[in-house]
């Protein structure tokens, strides 16, 4: 019988029907870039931890062909429902094999333990209170001389130019929500350190560059997803206490004015670390 963690992941962005048409939106621009970074070679047997609506699970699985395979483990019923949907929508129901289960608590059968070529997370030990179970978990399940890939955020590298009146302050509330409930919004600067202490080689440490400017086909919408994420996170900075209300209103008001400058741009990067089992 698996060990049940005591303590359990908590999602700030939640999982309404907003927040999927936010993740589709997200994932639409950015997969195709990031597959390029995942470097699979066709025929692996890949572990997505935290797989979300699946887009990037199935990119995967295209990716990985008729010979691999992948298993998708998401904690949320919501979330697995949108990715069937999706998925059967696309016509590609059958790509990905999609799990219930918390990533703090794998819910792999005895057999899989160390079956895996690739275990991947993007995007979930920004929002899990114990990260290094999670890698270790990860370092577990892959073969050995298998990859273990963490993509995830450092929320301190977001820049607006010219910053928008009161965003500095907004945006310090928002990374303050995380850490009120006990998850860490600069985990992305930790991958390597948490590759080595879950018992990988550290192999590579590098950046998908995730910034835009006005001018830029996908600009709107790039700036579409900030705000909804800070909308989405509002009863957490207001309710919490880290920012009032007004000042809230007025900064998000000031981002979306921002976003309408013809001379507005925005750094960001998505931060990704790859380790390997080692060989016995």
């Amino acid at each position: 019988m698996r060990k049940t963690h005591s303590i359990s992941s908590q999602y700030l962005h939640g999982t309404d029907p907003e927040e999927q048409e936010r993740l589709t939106e997200l994932n639409r621009l950015l997969n195709d870039r990031y597959m390029r970074e995942l470097d699979l070679r066709g025929g692996e047997r890949i572990l997505e931890v935290g797989s979300g609506l699946a887009q990037l699970a199935r990119a995967m699985a295209r990716t990985a062909g008729p010979q691999g395979y992948v298993l998708g483990i998401e904690r949320s019923f919501e979330q697995i429902a949108e990715a069937r949907r999706q998925a059967e929508a696309e016509g590609e129901d059958h790509l990905v094999e999609l799990r219930q289960g918390d990533v703090l608590d794998m819910p792999l059968l005895e057999p899989e333990w160390e079956s895996f070529d690739v275990a991947h997370a993007r995007y979930i030990l920004e929002h899990v209170p114990d990260p290094l179970t999670v890698v270790r978990a990860m370092v577990r399940a892959v073969r050995p001389g298998g990859r273990i890939i963490l993509a995830d955020d450092d929320h301190d590298l977001m820049h607006l130019h010219p910053e928008p009146p009161g965003f500095a302050a907004l945006w310090q509330a928002f990374m303050r929500s995380f850490e009120n409930l006990g998850n860490d919004p600069y985990v992305g600067r930790r991958l390597v350190s948490l590759l080595y202490q879950a018992g990988a080689q550290p192999v590579r440490n590098t950046v998908v560059f995730l910034g835009s400017c006005s001018g830029d086909p996908h600009f709107e919408t790039l700036t579409g997803i900030l705000v909804t994420i800070l909308q989405k996170a509002r009863e957490a900075m207001v309710g919490g206490g880290l920012i009032d209300a007004d000042g809230f209103e007025t900064a998000v008001e000031a981002v979306q004015a921002w976003g309408r400058r013809p001379d507005a741009g925005f750094w960001y990067s998505l931060n990704l670390a790859e380790g390997r089992k080692e060989e016995r």
